[in-house]
């Protein structure tokens, strides 16, 4: 499915474009709130796994690597044009975060979009842990930059707790609360349409 809508800080145009990507790398940095998890939900960050790297948004901040899209478990599928306008698929990652002594593990972490989520200051992005608590945790806010081209794509964005997450932490009011930062630094490939378009272009070349 894909999608074509006004959110946020996106400008979705809908429109047909000629060349799409497809993400086949890159890494997505997060930045917790440590101390608002500890004093509102209880949780007290214990440690990462070793696949789990240094992030991009300073100290603390953690890396989790995406997926390439031939992986055996959980591939990659996010594709999108210059600019944004359209996009489909999901983002996968490999990596897990502990909480309390290493009791809570959440991990192998997929961003996706749904436009049932999108509403106030959420964007329709979300993420979910598909290992340890299998759940939707935080919703992707408006985000703060956004570049999407053929050399990359590049988002900034807070995370919120999803509505999910705060009834597994047994609050409620925790829900939209601002816990932390993600940067989404992808690597793209051109996609089919526009290997069909350099394609197409080769080959009037070659006639003419």
């Amino acid at each position: 499915m894909r999608y074509g809508l006004a959110i946020g800080a996106f400008a979705f145009a809908g429109a047909a474009h000629a060349q799409e990507f497809d993400v086949v790398g890159g890494q997505t940095s997060v930045l917790l709130d440590t101390a608002t998890l500890s004093a509102a939900a209880g949780l007290d960050l214990s440690g990462t796994s070793a696949d789990v790297l240094a992030g991009e948004l300073g100290d603390g901040s953690v890396a989790f690597g995406i997926n390439p899209r031939d992986a055996a478990s959980l591939p990659t599928t996010f594709s999108y044009d210059a600019g944004l306008a359209d996009f489909s698929g999901t983002i996968e990652h490999t990596g897990s975060v502990f909480f309390n002594a290493d009791t809570i593990e959440v991990g192998n972490f997929t961003i996706g979009f749904d436009a049932a989520r999108v509403g106030g200051d959420r964007s329709g992005f979300f993420v979910e842990s598909t290992t340890g608590i299998a759940a939707i945790l935080f919703d992707v806010q408006s985000p703060s930059f956004v570049s999407a081209a053929s050399a990359g794509l590049v988002i900034e964005a807070n995370l919120l707790v999803s509505s999910e997450f705060a009834n597994f932490l047994g609050d409620a009011a925790l829900t939209g609360a601002d816990v932390g930062d993600a940067r989404v630094n992808a690597i793209p490939t051109p996609g089919v349409v526009g290997a069909l378009a350099l394609g197409g272009l080769a080959a009037a070349r070659r006639r003419r």
